[in-house]
Parts: structure tokens; C-alpha cells; sequence
């Protein structure tokens, strides 16, 4: 379920410190953010004003110090371990810059491992990850190594991880950063075609201003707060 007014993210008064012996690291300090539903969102900013740890928060992956964040209804900052790991896997899908694809796996047995954690059969499994697959143009691709596989291919089989349970929300942490210019954009096409035809969600952290561009909107990550302006 989505939210009344239309947003999937709401993040209100998001502090997060960090601790490192007896110093205390600030990272996001009174943060808002809306993310509507249907949105491609890129957040940018410099190393370290911390886009990665607000995408892991709208992921579940770590908790903020101070404020609250809800997801598709669902306040997740307050929840268990345990029912914080089943929401995440119905509701999140990820995407990292090095694809995190397990080299003894072919990509369908990649793409199948969120799907283990599910009651599905081992048929409705098949089903699930053929489709994903497909979406991303690798279904001839399907028995492959990642070895064998180039590294535009590697993301399109981690992204077809990402979808396989059909998530709420699509978190990319630089999809394109470990690609060429080609495969970048080959990816980037990608995403644009889950959020314009599938109405997936996107929430996208990247350096590189020609990834920025092929979202709806650009938020730039700045001394903890978000702001519309580039930051220098």
C-alpha cells in the first residue's frame, strides 16, 4: 500500500551519527525527504555527505539515530530485526555499483537467491526468474557465469535480482559507477523503461551528472541536508 497523499518515502527529521571511538560522526542532520510514488529520483553530492547512508535507510539497512521513515505505509525505523527482514524483501529491491553476483552461480541461480527466502515452489521460482531475466534482455543468458558475462551484462543480472520479487521500491547505489559509457547507458535505459512503463520507483545515487539526467529529479546531498542546487 502506498501512502494517502501519494508518496512511497517519507523521511522526516532524519538525523544519523555515526561513532568512531569517542567521536561522533554527523552525517544527516533534520533531514526531509518525499519520494513520490512512480518517481525516479537521483540523489548526488560529494564522497562522504552521505547519499549511500540515506539509501540504506529507505532500505532498511540501517536505522536513523533520530526521526522517522515510512515506506509504502509502513513506519520501518521502529521495527524488529526479523519483521524488518521480511518487509525489506517484499518491498525492496537493490542494486549495487559491483554487482555482488556470486561467481559459482550462473545468472538464473543469482537472480533466484531473493526468492529463496519466499514460500514460492520450485516452479513458481523458475517462472519468476525467467521473467526477470527477460526484462533485462539476458533470458539467452540465463545458464551464463558471471565470468562470462561483461559488466553492463553483470548489472543488467543484478538488477534482474533487485526485481525478481517484484519490490515497492527500486534502490540503486551507482548502477553505473564500475561501467563504460556504453554499458552505462545501456543500464540507464533500463531504468528508465522500469520507472516510465513499470512504474517502479527509483531512488538512484550517483557522481556522474549524465546518469542525474535521466531521472524526473535531482536532489543534491549537502552537509547533511538535501537541497535542489548543485553543491560546489
Amino acid at each position: 500500500m502506498s501512502s494517502d497523499n501519494g508518496s512511497l518515502v517519507e523521511a522526516r527529521g532524519v538525523d544519523k551519527v555515526f561513532k568512531r571511538g569517542s567521536e561522533e560522526i554527523h552525517v544527516l542532520g533534520g533531514l526531509d525527504l518525499t519520494v513520490p510514488q512512480g518517481e525516479f529520483l537521483a540523489l548526488m553530492g560529494p564522497s562522504g555527505s552521505g547519499k549511500s547512508t540515506l539509501l540504506n535507510l529507505m532500505g532498511g539497512l540501517d536505522r536513523p539515530t533520530k526521526g522517522t521513515v515510512e515506506v509504502a505505509g509502513q513506519r520501518i525505523d521502529n521495527l524488529s530485526e526479523r519483521r524488518l527482514a521480511t518487509w525489506r524483501s517484499r518491498h525492496v529491491g537493490l542494486v549495487f555499483q559491483f554487482y555482488n553476483l556470486l561467481p559459482v552461480l550462473s545468472a538464473e541461480r543469482n537472480v533466484e537467491l531473493p526468492l529463496l527466502l519466499t514460500k514460492l515452489s520450485k516452479k513458481e521460482r523458475r517462472q519468476q526468474v525467467a521473467t526477470a531475466l527477460s526484462v533485462v534482455g539476458l533470458d539467452h543468458r540465463n545458464r551464463h557465469y558471471p565470468r562470462q558475462l561483461s559488466g553492463g551484462e553483470q548489472q543488467r543480472v543484478g538488477i534482474a535480482r533487485a526485481l525478481v520479487t517484484d519490490p515497492t521500491l527500486l534502490l540503486c547505489d551507482e548502477p553505473t559507477g564500475d561501467l563504460d559509457r556504453k554499458s552505462g547507458d545501456g543500464v540507464l535505459d533500463l531504468l528508465e523503461t522500469l520507472n516510465r512503463k513499470q512504474g517502479k520507483t527509483i531512488v538512484m545515487v550517483t557522481h556522474d551528472p549524465h546518469a542525474a539526467a535521466r531521472a524526473s529529479r535531482t536532489l543534491y546531498l549537502d552537509k547533511g541536508r538535501l537541497t535542489t542546487e548543485p553543491v560546489e
